[in-house]
């Protein structure tokens, strides 16, 4: 989801927004993981050799996998599978409590678990689980009934390589959603790392080779069969051309041409961006659009990716973070597929501290019409400087120095950000925060957040936002596409018009970190209080119009119901 269509022009008028004064001393979120029951502790396994896989964490999936209204949670560890330690499921109940419903589900599984990724594979409705880990992926097709099967072998699925970014999307607009799997690094359990103090600590991704970011066409519709089918197509697509260390995947529509490309950060290298050439082929072409480098030249270390259009222009912008040492980059889209390091206009360049990020995402949590950024934080290596922030009280001894607090960023409503990480709570505790989603789990048009930290307790901060004199008007919309068994439509790009302006939004739930946010569509509509349409660009190319209407209130757009443009 982003917001956790045709371009507008960037001199449209701009109706009124609410004030955005008192962002900087109203907390946004509250702290609900306690009261609504969830009861998640990760279970990171320290083996005492500083293996490289046991500091990068693991991600959080949010899905509604009994088609309730409701969004559900998984979760899961980064442990052997000889430990006690499963991976687990939680069903949101209608009274917003959740329930851990892992037994008999057929998710009760452990390993050494990283990334997750969402998507309805055989088009019955119902989404599948792919989980990633350091020696392999699963794959959980839905039953139904609150259970799943695990079908990796069976579907065409083999990847012994360390992965931690996939993500699900239909690169040639056949109807069927295809894999990509960003696999990490080779990475070499020998070899050992040492900080600046001459202590032994965790590796970085030097030294270690690049690996190949894989593609799997889905082929379950020659099958006839209620079975999901995979193809590997990396050699034939150009993949195994560009190979590198991948944190983090976005699939969209950079070069605006209806078909979607597949951006990749990759940790200490350049980062990689393979456009669609409508064949069945991509071709690399990070650097001829401005996303490979950082604005000095630098390769970073780049982890997750939030996406917003944050200056309102009816382009997508790209924001990823780094290392505590460097300074996160937010890449402004110029012109179709083409992009600028606009870190410092944002205001995100002289920051009087950031930590090393990893989950990121863009929502808009006030409402005010514009998008704002979260980022959870976490080392990757011990230093002689700690947090100032309250330590999470339950974090095991060893994982203490890792620790650091998340942060939150405003939007001003053109494009810059302040930090009002002080008077939000939820940033007070230092936790090695990694996987990041965004979405409102309880259905009150606020956008909640839902973050996972290595060997500690999974959080849940409760947008509380409808308190400030500042929170405004709202849309959700859900895209589904009924010939496909009624399945959230990948790739589609919804703009609303409303009050003189658009909003821009993508749906598509696999971006941030090792996590997947909730599919629907948010928007944000500050002091605006009625849609004048909504138009959809469906994910093979063709645009419908839907009538607007009143605010505040979920709508559910269904392919071929709206007026051709």
């Amino acid at each position: 989801m982003t917001g956790c269509g045709p371009n507008s022009s960037p001199n449209a008028a701009r109706s009124p927004v609410l004030p955005t004064t008192n962002s900087s001393t109203f907390s946004w979120f509250e702290e609900a993981t306690e009261k609504s029951g969830l009861q998640f502790v990760h279970v990171a396994e320290v083996s005492g050799r500083y293996l490289f896989s046991e500091t990068m964490g693991s991600g959080v999936a949010m899905l509604d996998f009994d088609n309730d209204g409701h969004m559900d949670l998984f979760f899961v560890h980064n442990a052997s599978a000889s430990t006690p330690a499963t991976n687990r499921l939680f069903h949101q109940e209608s009274n917003g409590a959740f329930r851990d419903v892992t037994a008999n589900s057929g998710l009760e599984k452990a390993g050494y678990g990283q990334g997750l990724a969402v998507g309805d594979l055989n088009n019955d409705g119902r989404p599948e689980l792919l989980l990633t880990e350091f020696d392999g992926v699963r794959l959980y097709q839905n039953q139904g009934g609150g259970h799943f099967e695990e079908v990796t072998l069976r579907s065409g699925l083999t990847n012994a390589s360390w992965s931690i970014a996939a993500a699900f999307f239909d690169y040639d607009r056949d109807g069927w959603l295809d894999l990509v799997l960003g696999n990490y690094l080779d990475f070499d359990p020998s070899q050992k790392c040492f900080n600046a103090q001459g202590q032994q600590d965790f590796c970085g991704p030097q030294g270690f080779r690049p690996t190949l970011t894989r593609l799997f066409h889905n082929v379950t519709g020659r099958t006839g069969g209620p079975g999901v089918k995979f193809e590997e197509v990396t050699v034939s697509a150009g993949f195994a051309r560009a190979p590198g260390k991948a944190m983090g995947i976005l699939c969209a529509d950079f070069d605006r041409d209806g078909w979607p490309d597949v951006f990749l950060t990759d940790d200490a290298l350049p980062n990689r961006l393979f456009i669609n050439q409508r064949d069945g082929t991509f071709r690399e072409e990070a650097v001829r659009r401005g996303v490979a480098y950082t604005g000095t030249g630098s390769a970073a270390a780049n982890m997750g990716i939030a996406i917003g259009d944050w200056d309102g222009d009816g382009r997508f912008d790209l924001f990823v973070p780094h290392l505590g040492g460097e300074n996160h980059t937010l890449w402004r889209q110029l012109d179709a597929g083409l992009f600028r390091d606009d870190t410092a206009a944002a205001g995100l360049l002289s920051l009087p501290w950031h930590g090393t990020g990893f989950g990121a995402v863009s929502g808009d949590f006030n409402n005010d019409g514009s998008p704002d950024l979260a980022v959870v934080n976490g080392k990757i290596r011990r230093s002689p400087s700690r947090s100032t922030a309250k330590l999470e009280p339950a974090l095991p001894d060893f994982w203490r120095p890792y620790a650091e607090p998340a942060q939150l960023f405003a939007n001003d409503g053109k494009g810059r950000f302040h930090e009002v990480s002080q008077a939000n709570l939820v940033c007070a505790e230092a936790f090695v925060g990694r996987g990041l989603a965004c979405g409102d789990l309880d259905n009150d048009g606020r956008l909640d957040l839902v973050a996972t930290g290595i060997a500690g307790r999974a959080r849940y901060w409760r947008n509380l936002s409808s308190a400030a004199r500042n929170s405004g008007h709202w849309l959700g919309v859900r895209a589904i596409e009924p010939e496909r068994g009624g399945r959230d439509a990948y790739g589609a790009e919804i703009t609303l018009q409303a009050g003189g302006r658009s909003f821009w939004r993508l749906l598509q739930p696999a971006h941030s970190y090792a996590s997947s946010n909730d599919p629907r569509v948010h928007v944000g509509l500050g002091a605006i209080t009625a849609i004048e349409k909504i138009l959809v660009r469906w994910p093979d190319g063709r645009t419908e119009s839907f009538p607007g209407g009143p605010i505040d209130r979920y709508v559910t757009l269904r392919r071929g119901e709206g007026s051709l443009q």
